[in-house]
C-alpha cells in the first residue's frame, strides 16, 4: 500500500475597539479543537454514586500455566533494544539496568453506591495519585459524567501533572468509568462509541520473534530496533539484517514497520531510513525523544521512502496538537492507558481527524483498548503481542479465544469481547 494512500483512506472587538475577553476556557477549547462525536449516554443521570477509589492488583479469573519463554525472546528486559539510554554504556547492554522498581498497581477499582464496579488500566507510577489525590475530586459524583469528571481530574493535577505519572492515574480512573458506564448500560464500550462498522480488525504483531509471528499467521510485523547511533557502522548492519530476515519471511505483500523508542538522533533515523529503502519499510516508529517536535517535523520533511509515527509516550490533545503544528507524524499512536484515558482519547482522534491523520494506538489489543479500534473508522489496524514462545498449547487457544481471532487476506484479524463495559474478565489479586 503506498503511503500517501493510507493516508487518504483513512476575533470579537469590544467597546471602544478593545478586545473582548468575555469568552470563556471552555469556548475557547471548543473552538480551537474539534469536538469528538456527541455521546449516547451524555445527558442521562445515572442514579449512581462514585463510592471508592483504589489501586488494585487484577489477575485472571482463568489463570493459565506459568512457563519460561524460550531463550532469546525479544520482550524481556534482558535482551538489547535500542532506548534513550542506549548512549550509555553502563545502561545500553539491557533495559533491567534502568527500568524502575514497583512503582504500585496500573489498574484502578471504581466501586459505586449500587455495586457496580470498573476496572481501568493506567500507566507507571499511577497508584500513588489514585489512592491520594482522586478520590478527593471524585467520590460522590455520578461515574456516567465522563468527560465533566475527566476536567475535574485535570484541572485539580495541573499544580504537578499535565504528563506522566498524573495523566497515568486519569486515564486508568477514566477507563474504569466507561467500564462502569458499559456495565450499568449492559453494553460493550465499543457500542457506546458507536461501533458497528467493522466485524473485525486487521493487526501487526510487535516483536522479533518473526518466525513464531509468520507461522501464527500475521502479514505485518513491527520490529523493535536492537541497535542506535552508539552501535555505528556494525549497529547499522545488523538493523538492516533483521529487517532483510522479516521480509524475506513475510514476502512482498506483508507490511514490515519498526520501532525505535526513542532512541535515535535525527541523522540517524536520516541514514537508517535510507539504507532500509530496499526493504520497503512502512513506518518508523518513535525515532527521535518524545519532546523533540522540532526535530520529528524536519525529519519527517526529509524522509520520503517510508511514514513516520509517534504518540506512545504523548500526553492529552495539547501534546498532539503540537505534533500537529510541527508537521511531526504522519501517524498517531497514543496509549489509552497513558494519554488521559478513553475519553481524552476520543478528542485526540477529533483532532486527528481534521488533520487527515489516522490514529493507531500503541497496544491496542490490551486493557480495553480495542474497543476505541473497533468503534473508530480512522483506525485501520490494531497492534498486537503474541504471548511468548515456549508454552504450552493451551496459552495460545485461550489467546486466540479472548482476542477472537479470525485470519484472512491481511493475515491476523481481532474483535474485542461483546460482555457488556470492557467485558475483562478479571479479579482482584
Amino acid at each position: 500500500m503506498h503511503r500517501r494512500t493510507f493516508l487518504s483512506s483513512c476575533a470579537a472587538v469590544g467597546l471602544a475597539g478593545l478586545p473582548s475577553k468575555t469568552h470563556t476556557a471552555a469556548q475557547e477549547d471548543s473552538t480551537r479543537f474539534p469536538k469528538p462525536a456527541p455521546l449516547p449516554f451524555r445527558e442521562e443521570k445515572s442514579g449512581l454514586k462514585i463510592t471508592s477509589i483504589r489501586a488494585v492488583r487484577l489477575v485472571p479469573e482463568r489463570p493459565l500455566p506459568k512457563y519460561q519463554p524460550t531463550p532469546g525472546y525479544w520482550n524481556t528486559t534482558e535482551v538489547e533494544i535500542a532506548n534513550p539510554l542506549s548512549i550509555y554504556p553502563r545502561f545500553k547492554p539491557r533495559r533491567s539496568l534502568f527500568y524502575a522498581d514497583d512503582l504500585g498497581p496500573l489498574e484502578v477499582m471504581v466501586e459505586t453506591n449500587k455495586g457496580i464496579t470498573g476496572f481501568g488500566f493506567g500507566g507507571p507510577g499511577a497508584a500513588l495519585v489514585v489512592e491520594r489525590h482522586l478520590p478527593k475530586m471524585l467520590v460522590g459524583e455520578d461515574p456516567f459524567d465522563v468527560e465533566r469528571l475527566w476536567d475535574i481530574m485535570w484541572r485539580g493535577t495541573l499544580y504537578y501533572g499535565r504528563k506522566g505519572v498524573a495523566v497515568h492515574a486519569i486515564s486508568a480512573v477514566d477507563n474504569a468509568l466507561w467500564d462502569i458506564v458499559g456495565k450499568a448500560l449492559n453494553t460493550p464500550v465499543h457500542k457506546l462509541l458507536g461501533g458497528g462498522h467493522k466485524e473485525r480488525v486487521p493487526c501487526y504483531c510487535t516483536g522479533n520473534n518473526i518466525e513464531q509471528a509468520v507461522e501464527f499467521g500475521f502479514k505485518k510485523l513491527k520490529l523493535a530496533i536492537p541497535h542506535g547511533p552508539a552501535d555505528g557502522e556494525e549497529g547499522l548492519t545488523k538493523n538492516e539484517q533483521l529487517v532483510k530476515r522479516a521480509r524475506e519471511l513475510l514476502g512482498s505483500d506483508g507490511e514490515v514497520m519498526l520501532d525505535c523508542w526513542m532512541a535515535f538522533t535525527e541523522s540517524y533515523t536520516i541514514e537508517l531510513a535510507a539504507r532500509l529503502e530496499p526493504y520497503r519499510v512502512y513506518w518508523m516508529e518513535e525515532c527521535l525523544m518524545p519532546d523533540d517536535y522540532a526535530g520529528m517535523g524536519h525529519v519527517n520533511a526529509k524522509i520520503k521512502s517510508t511514514l513516520m509515527a509517534t504518540g506512545e509516550h504523548e500526553y492529552t490533545r495539547y501534546g498532539f496538537e503540537l505534533l500537529s503544528d510541527y508537521k511531526a507524524a504522519d501517524i498517531w499512536q497514543p496509549d489509552m492507558h497513558w494519554c488521559g484515558g478513553l475519553s481524552e482519547l476520543r478528542w485526540i482522534d477529533a483532532l486527528a481527524r481534521s488533520k487527515n491523520i489516522p490514529v493507531i494506538p500503541h497496544g491496542g489489543w490490551r486493557g480495553g483498548s480495542a474497543h476505541f479500534v473497533l468503534a473508530n473508522d480512522n483506525t485501520p489496524w490494531c497492534e498486537m503481542f503474541l504471548p511468548p514462545p515456549g508454552g504450552p498449547q493451551e496459552v495460545y487457544q485461550h489467546f486466540e479465544e479472548e482476542q477472537q481471532i479470525t485470519r484472512g487476506p491481511e493475515g491476523i484479524y481481532m474483535r474485542p469481547p461483546d460482555r457488556p463495559g470492557f467485558g475483562f474478565e478479571l479479579k482482584l489479586s
